[in-house]
């Protein structure tokens, strides 16, 4: 079995991990994080270095792909473009739970992560580098561009569109054929009953605009 690693040891990083194993396509060979010091143990696996190392690390344990597990979007990004420049040579896996449903027709990107009890209905599509979390649903012909996340247990109608970047949060509803934009945020338990515009924070039940947010800021 060829060898994964783990870019990011966090909490977020050990569900990962998880994943991968069950899925049981690849190898963790362990993590890469320079906030441990090498050679420390992460949910049972190795730390084999920063990101500097991380050529060696790949070199050294077979590796031929990798996940960058990192919970904010925006920081997830700046470490993917980081990663492959510094070892073009891995491939970016994807990682989904055996407990997850995912339906005739959906597609899932390189590096995007779906986890136990998600549920990817007909024909959705899933960009690169994303999170469908715990229990979270995407439903017929939905749209997760690259870069986005959906945490636990929220619910998308369908033919819903999630922009790049953007969050929905922890339990967080949203009505069929409604957008949600690039790098917007809904908050926690919020249902959006119209569209969420691009960079708008918005909470509430019905959903409503609280402020405009920064690309790149932080949202947990």
């Amino acid at each position: 079995m060829d060898a994964l690693l783990i870019v990011g040891a966090s909490g977020h990083a050990k569900v990962v991990a998880d994943i991968v194993q069950r899925q049981g396509l690849w190898r963790v060979a362990g993590f890469i994080d320079a906030a441990l010091p090498a050679g420390a143990e992460h949910f049972g696996l190795p730390v084999l270095g920063a990101e500097a190392d991380l050529p060696e690390a790949a070199r050294t344990h077979g590796a031929r792909a990798l996940l960058v597990a990192i919970g904010d979007n925006a920081v997830r990004a700046r470490v993917v473009a980081r990663v492959a420049a510094l070892a073009p040579e891995l491939t970016f896996a994807t990682a989904v739970h055996p407990a997850a449903s995912v339906a005739r027709g959906a597609e899932i990107g390189p590096g995007s992560v779906v986890m136990p009890g998600a549920v990817l209905g007909p024909d959705t599509r899933v960009g690169r580098h994303c999170i469908v979390n715990t229990g979270a649903s995407l439903d017929h012909d939905g749209l997760l561009e690259d870069f986005a996340s959906l945490g636990p247990g929220a619910t998308l109608g369908g033919n819903v569109r999630v922009g790049a970047f953007a969050h929905i949060g922890l339990g967080a509803s949203v009505l069929h054929g409604r957008t949600v934009g690039e790098h917007a945020l809904l908050g926690a338990g919020a249902v959006a009953v119209a569209d969420v515009p691009a960079r708008t924070v918005a909470f509430g039940v019905p959903a409503r605009p609280v402020r405009l947010r920064e690309p790149g800021e932080r949202y947990y």
